[in-house]
């Protein structure tokens, strides 16, 4: 018996859908695959900006509501060096001063602790700095980066991603022949909302509750004769050690010679060696809160979530631990 006509066209069209749904879910699966992986490369690189890249937005007039650019310059009290005066006898056309030890807690002994939300609001937005700006940070360090990863982290915790170390900072970009100016720049002040996000910063309670718990690991940045106990602290009434269980990683120890950060692979490898685990929880700390942030901007660099820092650092944790809570091959610290 012969089919009838209309009724193997149906058969056909419906053959020709079933061919074409199987496709477009394939397509679409490529596609989502593909996005999925620019969006995570994305969000990869957006933690560093060249300095070409920066040279190149400078001569496209982009700083403005929507790109700012900070010099977050901070020494040590020791090195008897001013960073805002160094800063405005020298620094990349358009940017302004980020100053660490302003915007912080100033209702505690310990140096530039995170501020308020509301001081955080206020003091960025005075910089031009809304919710939809893209940040640059950069230092004047000789090593290429101190004091900048710290601001980078600053935005992240609270809950502005949009912002970018420049790599290598004003070291490399001297020497790839960039301009330099002592010429002011203003921004129109804007709102800036911040929120806090609590799980990236950590207590002494937290820090102390772990040496037994261990549920996250302690990754030290300060120089190794610092955490051994056999080099001085360059802070006044504080010898060096360690807390129990940390790992020492010095923060140069992530940076090449030109000051730039090293790949994500030669991270990893750091990482390793040092016996640090990526796929597990990772708090940070230095002597101040300062320098662990390049240990936490390493870290995302190699795809961890998020590093949380001991703002308290060292000054806090001698002033407050135990004799036998401080591991040192030094003095230590005494009753």
């Amino acid at each position: 018996m012969e089919t009838p006509l209309h009724f193997q066209l149906n058969l056909q069209a419906e053959k020709w859908a079933r061919t074409f749904f199987g496709i477009s879910v394939a397509l679409l699966t490529v596609c989502i695959f593909v996005c999925a992986r620019r969006l995570e490369m994305a969000v990869q690189t957006k933690a560093l900006v060249s300095a070409r890249w920066l040279a190149d937005a400078i001569k496209a007039n982009r700083i403005g509501p929507n790109l700012r650019v900070l010099d977050s310059s901070w020494y040590l009290p020791k090195l008897l060096r001013n960073a805002k005066k160094d800063f405005k006898q020298r620094h990349i056309p358009g940017a302004l001063f980020f100053d660490i030890d302003h915007c912080s807690d100033r209702n505690t002994p310990l140096d530039h602790m995170l501020p308020p939300a509301r001081r955080l609001t206020e003091y960025v937005g005075e910089l031009g700095i809304g919710n939809n700006t893209h940040v640059i940070v950069y230092d004047a360090s000789a090593y290429g980066a101190f004091s900048a990863p710290r601001v980078w982290w600053m935005f992240r915790v609270f809950g502005h991603d949009s912002v970018s170390v420049l790599d290598g900072g004003l070291k490399k970009w001297l020497s790839e022949g960039h301009f330099v100016t002592d010429e002011k720049s203003k921004a129109e002040p804007t709102e800036f909302r911040a929120t806090l996000n609590r799980s990236w910063v950590k207590t002494y309670e937290d820090m102390l509750k772990n040496i037994d718990t261990k549920e996250f690991q302690v990754v030290d940045a300060r120089p190794a004769g610092r955490f051994l106990g056999v080099d001085p602290e360059p802070r006044d009434n504080t010898e060096p050690g360690h807390i129990p269980g940390s790992i020492s990683m010095p923060f140069t120890s992530f940076l090449g010679p030109s000051g730039e950060l090293l790949s994500p692979d030669q991270l990893k490898e750091l990482f390793r060696q040092a016996g640090v685990d990526l796929g597990r929880p990772i708090c940070v700390t230095c002597g101040s809160g300062v320098t662990a942030c390049h240990v936490a901007l390493a870290a995302h660099r190699c795809g961890h979530p998020g590093v949380a820092v001991y703002d308290g650092a060292w000054s806090e944790w001698y002033t407050r631990a135990a004799p036998e809570n401080v591991i040192s091959k030094g003095r230590g610290k005494h009753r």
